[in-house]
């Protein structure tokens, strides 16, 4: 193989190391947090060999790709998403301390939502999942103290302001008294939060629970397995 072939870009190279999705590994990059050879490098297109370069994200050695990992988590509640501590907040990736290896979460929670999460070390397949062109709903699960009428679905159907846009859920469906399905694909900061409390409703308690064509299913709060297979090609299915 020659030398220009074992190049790769900056940013796609550490999205292959598992630091994050490529699109936040250049966002890791612009914001400075990237040496090599010694050199601050802000262009995520610049042309790196993990033979003979030297990378440093927020001054840590990173070694090369490492094997690929793909699990499904039930986030529980009170955890953040991120890879960064702030003070003394848990990490999800916390729950993965034990693996000894460097993974990330595929999007966010807030720290008050539970449910489906999904964390890798596989930036490029990360970022197929979170890009719009892949055009994948999600489903929440959403308890409230009041009854829910005719007139909060409406509500919430209609959609809200959020970020300076129009946000629009795709369904909304009253499963029992206090509770309702929400299913998005905007991806917006706490967007189903937001939807639900301009209705009018205070919200008890927010989970996710299906991505694409992913449920959660049976896995208990905090748990965690690796996905097959199959699982990772039925994220990319629609209901």
């Amino acid at each position: 193989m020659s030398s220009m072939e074992s190049k790769k870009r900056l940013s796609k190279a550490l999205a292959a190391a598992g630091i994050a999705s490529r699109r936040a590994a250049e966002e890791i990059i612009f914001e400075g947090r990237v040496k090599v050879n010694g050199t601050v490098v802000k262009v995520p297109q610049t042309l790196v060999n993990w033979d003979s370069d030297t990378i440093l994200v927020d001054e840590e050695p990173i070694q090369g790709e490492e094997r690929k990992v793909y699990y499904i988590l039930n986030k529980p509640h009170g955890f953040i998403c991120s890879n960064t501590r702030v003070g003394s907040k848990k990490l999800v990736i916390d729950l993965f301390a034990h693996l000894d290896l460097r993974v990330f979460t595929i999007g966010r929670l807030d720290r008050d939502t539970t449910g489906l999460l999904l964390v890798t070390n596989d930036g490029n397949f990360a970022n197929k999942v979170i890009h719009p062109s892949s055009n994948i709903s999600k489903e929440y699960l959403v308890k409230t103290s009041q009854e829910i009428t005719d007139v909060h679905l409406k509500a919430i159907s209609k959609g809200t302001y959020i970020e300076n846009g129009l946000v629009r859920p795709v369904k909304v469906e009253k499963v029992r008294k206090g509770t309702l399905k929400v299913v998005v694909k905007e991806g917006k900061k706490r967007e189903v939060r937001l939807l639900v409390q301009n209705a009018g409703l205070d919200l008890l308690e927010l989970s996710r629970i299906r991505i694409g064509g992913l449920r959660l299913g049976p896995l208990p709060e905090g748990g965690f397995r690796e996905l097959t297979e199959a699982e990772k090609k039925v994220i990319f299915q629609n209901l």
